[in-house]
C-alpha cells in the first residue's frame, strides 16, 4: 500500500488568538439544522454560552447562519474589554494577573471562531462565504490590537525579563515564553508608524486568503468534467459509475455522468479509465482549475499574497516569509530545509524517470500507438502493477468497508495501543446529516469526543483535515472535542462504501491527529493537542498510517463486505510486494509542490511582485531539478490551497521534514514488538499526551531516547540505492 502524503487543517483558538481561517463556496445543500428548542428563547444566540451538552459540544441544532455576525461582535467587544482590563492593570504584572489572565480571556470569540471556521470547511454556504468575507479582515485587525497593545507587551516583557526569579513549573515557565516569542514575531516591537503597515499587511492578507479558498471551492466545482456516455467511462468500478451518473442529475443533466473534481493534481479516476481522451480532460481540468480567466482565477490573488507575505517579512526583520515562518518551527531555517529538499529531489526525479522507462516499455509492447503523458501515469502505472506483481488495486476494495475500516481497524488499533474504546453517540446533534459522533473512554472513562464526517460534497472543501472545537486543557477543565473530515465519494443509496487502500491509509492519518488531540493532557489551551510547531504536527499522524497494513490490525478490519471473509493472504503479500511501486512518482509530485512553496515564498520584497505567475512557476520547477511534464506538482499554484489559504505558506515540507521522524518511529516500534499496548502508553506518556508544552524535538529526543536518522525515510522511499546527484 502507497504511502499517501494527505494534508491537515489544525484549527485553533486560544488565549488572546482568534481563529482566522478561510471557508469553502456554493453548497449544494443546506446542511445545519435551523431548527430552534422551543424551551429557548426564539432571539437567543446559543453561540454567547458555553454550551450545557457534554463537554460543551456545540449546538448544531440551534445555530443559525444569522448568530454568527453578532456572535463575533460580542465576543471581540468582551475580548477587548478583558485585555483593556488587564493592560490596565494598576497592579505589578504577575504571572497569573498577565500571562494567566490572557489565557483566560476570548473564550467567547473563540468559541464563535471555532464553530464557524469549522462550519466554512464543511457545510458552507453564501451566507457563511459573506460572513467570513467580512468577519476575516475585522479578526485580524482585533488580533493585531492585542499584540501591538504596548501597556500589554510591556507587562509582558516584565515578567520576561525576570522570568528565573518567578520559580514557575516547567509548562507555566514555557507559557510565558511563548507568549513573549508570539508577541515579538507579531510586531510588538515595531515603531507606530510600522505598526501601522503591519495592520494594513494583515487584514489585506486576511481577505485575500479566503477570497483564493472561496474561489477554488467554486473552481473545483464548476471544472467537474461532463461524459455523455457510459462507454466513455469504461474501466470505472460500478460504483463508480453510479456516483457519476448520480451527481450529473444532482446538476440537472440527466442521462450523462459528472467527474468531480478532488484537491490534488492527479484524480484518482485517471487510474482506471480506459478512455485516453476522458484522461486527458479530467487531467487538464484538474491542473487549469483557477488559471484560465473568470471569476475564479487565482493568478492575481496569489501574486498579491505573495508580495504582502514579502513585504510583511521585511518590516519584521527577516529576509523572507519563508525565514519568518521556519524561525518558529523545528526546522529553524530556510537553509535546513532547502538541504533535506535537494538531498531528496534528485534520487526521486531519477526514480519517477526509470518508472516512466518501464511504463514507456509496456506501452510499446502493446503497440499502443503513443507516448506516454501525464494523463497517462496512473492508468499505464496500474498495467505495470499488474504485469509485475499480478496485483490489481481494485481487488482490495471490498475488503475495505468504510464502517469495517473505522470500528474494526482505527478503533481497534486505537483500543490496542492507548486503551481507548468508542460509543456513538445519537443523541447529539449533528452539523450533517452524514456525520457520525461518538463518545471516546480511555480504560473506561470519559475523556472526550470524536465526530466523524467522511463523504465529499459541494459545500465542503478538498482534502482531508482534523480539526477541534473545544481543547483539552485542565485551565478550564476541559475535555477534547475532534473531528476528521474525509472526502470519500458517497456512494448511490444501498451501495457499500467501499475505500481505496489510499483512503484507508488517509483514514489511519487523520485519526492519528485525532489521538494527539484526545489524548491531550496539559494544562494550559495554547499548548493543547496539535498545538505544535506545523512541521511537527503532521509526524503522529503519518505514525498512525503505519497500522492500516500492520498484520494483526489488517486482519481484523479487511474482511470482504459481502461473505465477511478476511483478504486472502496471497493478496495481502501482493499489497506488501508492491510497497515501493511508484514511490519515484509519489515523491517527485510531493518535492515539487513543496520547492514551489519555498520558491514563492523565499523571495524576498524587492523580488515578490510577480506579474506572471505561471512563468514563474515554471521557471522555479526547472531551477529546483523537479521540472518534469510526465510528473506534475501535487498542487499547482492556483490551487495550492495548503499555503495560499490554509496554515502551511512556506511549510509544505513539514510532510517529509515529519517523515523522518514518523520512519525512525515506525523502527522503534518494530525493535520493540510492534503492535503492544505498552509501546502505545510509552508513545501517548512520552509524546502525545503533551502537545507543546515542551519543545518538540526535546519531546521526540524523550521518546525516542535520541536524534533521528533520514536512513529509515530513504529505504522507506526508494531513494537509498539511488545516486543523489545526478
Amino acid at each position: 500500500m502507497k504511502k499517501a502524503l494527505m494534508a491537515v487543517a489544525v484549527t485553533t483558538c486560544f488565549g488572546l488568538t482568534a481563529c482566522a481561517g478561510s471557508s469553502s463556496s456554493i453548497p449544494a445543500e443546506k446542511s445545519v439544522d435551523k431548527s430552534v428548542d422551543a424551551a429557548k428563547p426564539q432571539n437567543a444566540n446559543p453561540l454567547l454560552q458555553l454550551s450545557d451538552l457534554p463537554y460543551h459540544y456545540p449546538h448544531f441544532d440551534t445555530i443559525k447562519d444569522e448568530h454568527f455576525v453578532p456572535a463575533f461582535e460580542q465576543g471581540m467587544k468582551e475580548g477587548r474589554a478583558e485585555i483593556d482590563a488587564i493592560a490596565g492593570n494598576p497592579e505589578a504584572p504577575s504571572f497569573d494577573n498577565t500571562i494567566v489572565a490572557m489565557e483566560k480571556s476570548g473564550q467567547t470569540l473563540a468559541r464563535v471562531a471555532s464553530v464557524f471556521f469549522n462550519l466554512t470547511g464543511t457545510v458552507t454556504n453564501p451566507t457563511l462565504e459573506k460572513v467570513d468575507a467580512e468577519m476575516s479582515p475585522r479578526l485580524s485587525a482585533y488580533n493585531d490590537a492585542i499584540v501591538l497593545n504596548e501597556k500589554l507587551f510591556a507587562r509582558v516583557k516584565a515578567l520576561h525579563d525576570k522570568a528565573e526569579t518567578l520559580r514557575l513549573d516547567a509548562e507555566s515557565r514555557r507559557l510565558l515564553d511563548r507568549y513573549y516569542v508570539n508577541f515579538v514575531r507579531a510586531g510588538a516591537q515595531l515603531s507606530d508608524a510600522d505598526k501601522d503597515k503591519l495592520r494594513a499587511f494583515n487584514e489585506k492578507l486576511a481577505t485575500l486568503n479566503t477570497q483564493f479558498q472561496q474561489n477554488l471551492l467554486k473552481e473545483t466545482n464548476e471544472s467537474a468534467i461532463v461524459v455523455d456516455s457510459e462507454a466513455e467511462l469504461d474501466g470505472l468500478e460500478p460504483g463508480a459509475i453510479a456516483g457519476a451518473r448520480e451527481a450529473a442529475k444532482a446538476r440537472g443533466l440527466d442521462g450523462k455522468f459528472l467527474l468531480s473534481l478532488q484537491n490534488t493534481s492527479g484524480q484518482p479516476a485517471l487510474a482506471q479509465l480506459k478512455n485516453r481522451s476522458v484522461r486527458e480532460r479530467l487531467y487538464k481540468a484538474s491542473i487549469e482549475r483557477s488559471s484560465h480567466g473568470g471569476a475564479n482565477d487565482n493568478r492575481e490573488v496569489v501574486a498579491s499574497i505573495v508580495e504582502l507575505r514579502a513585504q510583511r517579512a521585511a518590516l519584521l526583520g527577516y529576509a523572507n516569509h519563508a525565514a519568518y515562518q521556519l524561525e518558529d518551527a523545528t526546522a529553524k531555517t530556510t537553509d535546513a530545509v532547502n538541504k533535506l529538499l535537494a538531498q531528496l529531489a534528485p534520487a526521486a526525479v531519477a526514480n519517477a524517470r526509470k518508472e516512466a522507462a518501464d511504463m514507456q516499455k509496456l506501452l510499446d509492447q502493446q503497440k499502443a500507438g503513443y507516448k506516454l503523458a501525464a494523463w497517462d501515469w496512473a492508468y499505464v502505472a496500474e498495467a505495470v502493477r499488474k504485469q509485475r506483481y499480478d496485483f490489481d488495486e481494485s481487488a482490495t476494495k471490498p475488503y475495505f468497508e468504510l464502517n469495517n475500516v473505522l470500528e474494526n481497524g482505527v478503533f481497534y488499533m486505537a483500543q490496542g495501543l492507548y486503551g481507548l474504546t468508542f460509543k456513538e453517540r445519537n443523541d447529539l446533534p449533528k452539523y450533517h446529516p452524514d456525520t457520525r459522533v461518538f463518545e471516546v473512554f480511555k480504560d473506561g472513562s470519559a475523556i472526550g469526543i470524536f465526530i466523524f464526517d467522511p463523504f465529499k460534497r459541494d459545500s465542503k472543501r478538498g482534502g482531508a483535515w482534523m480539526n477541534s472545537y473545544v481543547d483539552q486543557s485542565d485551565l478550564f477543565g476541559y475535555k477534547p472535542v475532534v473531528a476528521n473530515h474525509l472526502n470519500i465519494p458517497k456512494p448511490p443509496a444501498g451501495e457499500p462504501v467501499l475505500l481505496t487502500a489510499d483512503e484507508v491509509t488517509t483514514a489511519f492519518h487523520e485519526f492519528g491527529h485525532a489521538i494527539h488531540g484526545l489524548l491531550s493532557n496539559v494544562k494550559y489551551p495554547m499548548f493543547s493537542g496539535t498545538n505544535v510547531p506545523r512541521d511537527f504536527v503532521e509526524f503522529p499522524s503519518q505514525v498512525h498510517e503505519m497500522w492500516a497494513t500492520w498484520p494483526e490490525v489488517l486482519a481484523h478490519y479487511a474482511r470482504h463486505y459481502k461473505t465477511g471473509e478476511p483478504m486472502p493472504q496471497a493478496l495481502v503479500d501482493k499489497i506488501k510486494a508492491t510497497d515501493k511501486f511508484n514511490q519515484g512518482y509519489a515523491t517527485t509530485e510531493y518535492l515539487a509542490a513543496t520547492l514551489l512553496d519555498q520558491a514563492w515564498h523565499q523571495l524576498p520584497a524587492g523580488q515578490a511582485h510577480i506579474s506572471d505567475v505561471l512563468a514563474f512557476e515554471k521557471a522555479s520547477l526547472v531551477r529546483a531539478g523537479v521540472d518534469y511534464a510526465l510528473v506534475p506538482p501535487r498542487y499547482r499554484t492556483t490551487y495550492f490551497s495548503h499555503v495560499f489559504s490554509g496554515g502551511y505558506s512556506a511549510g509544505y515540507y513539514s510532510y517529509i521534514w515529519s517523515e523522518v521522524l514518523d520512519a525512525d518511529t515506525v523502527e522503534w516500534f518494530k525493535q520493540k514488538g510492534g503492535f503492544k499496548r505498552e509501546n502505545g502508553q510509552w508513545f501517548a506518556d512520552h509524546l502525545l499526551s503533551r502537545g507543546g508544552s515542551v519543545e518538540a524535538m526535546d519531546l521526540y529526543r524523550d521518546f525516542r531516547g535520541r536524534d533521528p536518522q533520514i536512513k529509515p525515510l530513504l529505504e522507506r522511499r526508494g531513494l537509498d540505492a539511488v545516486p543523489s546527484k545526478k
